[in-house]
């Protein structure tokens, strides 16, 4: 919508993003979707029943999904995920996946290939990684109810892994310069918001570093960005608004098996940002968020953290965890700001 245009009659004035963290499968989970599978079949919708109801609820939902996709399947260096997460991620109501990692090049260009055919097999929309120059060329634009969100994701870098055949364009890395100017080309291609993914930071640090918070300072100076959504330190980070907008730094995993139940590894967050319509640009208000926690016993489930606490007579050692997992989570959420709301 041009400057100075009016909305039309009958269109919405406010949409839902729901987004949450890593993606990542260690061999335990997929163990769990044997188990929780029959005929031979594997299944990873049980593992994500708990988020279904927060995602599903969203005009727009995106995951992030770290590693490739096919088989052999393997674990930490060099993933390649069982295939079989993308329906179980369409089934519990997500629309997109985010794809620029430090692991995009584990299994080369042809993992990439593999990876992103399966999610459009699925009617995932995806962004960050490419099979061709055009496609890496192209912002991704989702059409959400009328209102159309550019969806963009880079990362710092590639694990020391050259780019595939010496191919520059598949993976975005986190160029302020190139990410401005997707920024303004999803714009003229009819952009109304524009979100960017950016893997950064510091691994198991649930503070934002000096080099992500200067890098978000410098992308939401930028008028065609609306909204950061970090991944990769595999912890909570906070939320901070800059420039009248959100980065949410880090939002932990929605599913990894890092087989430490206490440690912060096992929690993660779920963000809720509603946009609203400002003249002819978005805003979007104070997030609203939910503590999640990835179970250790199998079958490996993850938890709305406020929802598990609100049953009846939980075991006092559940409680407890789930108690842990909400204070440390809203404690480290809240530490550069207030304003964030829990859901």
């Amino acid at each position: 919508m041009g400057t100075g245009a009016q909305p039309q009659a009958g269109a919405r004035q406010e949409i839902s993003l729901v987004a949450t963290g890593d993606v990542l499968l260690h061999e335990r989970l997929w163990t769990t979707a044997r188990q929780d599978g029959s005929n031979g079949q594997w299944d990873f919708a049980p593992l994500l029943s708990g988020v279904k109801p927060l995602v599903q609820g969203a005009d727009l939902a995106v995951c992030h999904l770290e590693t490739p996709l096919g088989a052999p399947y393997s674990g930490y260096p060099l993933f390649q995920g069982p295939p079989q997460i993308v329906p179980a991620l369409k089934a519990t109501g997500y629309d997109a996946c985010s794809t620029a990692s430090n692991h995009s090049f584990d299994k080369g260009a042809a993992g990439i290939d593999r990876t992103l055919r399966t999610l459009d097999q699925a009617g995932l929309k995806h962004t960050g990684t490419a099979r061709t120059p055009q496609e890496a060329a192209t912002p991704t634009i989702v059409d959400v109810q009328g209102v159309k969100v550019a969806l963009l994701s880079y990362t710092y870098g590639f694990n020391g892994m050259p780019y595939p055949n010496g191919e520059t364009w598949r993976a975005g890395k986190l160029d302020p310069v190139k990410i401005k100017a997707m920024a303004a080309k999803a714009r003229d291609l009819g952009a109304q918001i524009v979100v960017v993914s950016a893997h950064w930071g510091t691994e198991y640090s649930a503070s934002a570093s000096p080099e992500q918070r200067a890098l978000a300072a410098d992308l939401l100076a930028d008028s065609n960005i609306d909204l950061l959504l970090g991944h990769h330190a595999h912890v909570v980070q906070p939320i901070e608004q800059l420039n009248g907008k959100w980065v949410a730094y880090g939002l932990g995993n929605l599913v990894a098996a890092h087989r430490m139940p206490k440690a912060p590894k096992s929690e993660g967050l779920l963000v809720k940002f509603t946009f609203q319509r400002d003249g002819d640009r978005w805003k979007a208000a104070a997030p609203e968020y939910a503590p999640l926690l990835v179970t250790d016993a199998l079958p490996v489930r993850v938890l709305d953290v406020r929802r598990e606490l609100a049953k009846p007579d939980l075991p006092p050692a559940k409680r407890e965890r789930l108690e842990l997992a909400e204070r440390r989570t809203t404690e480290t959420v809240e530490s550069l700001s207030k304003a964030p709301k829990t859901l």
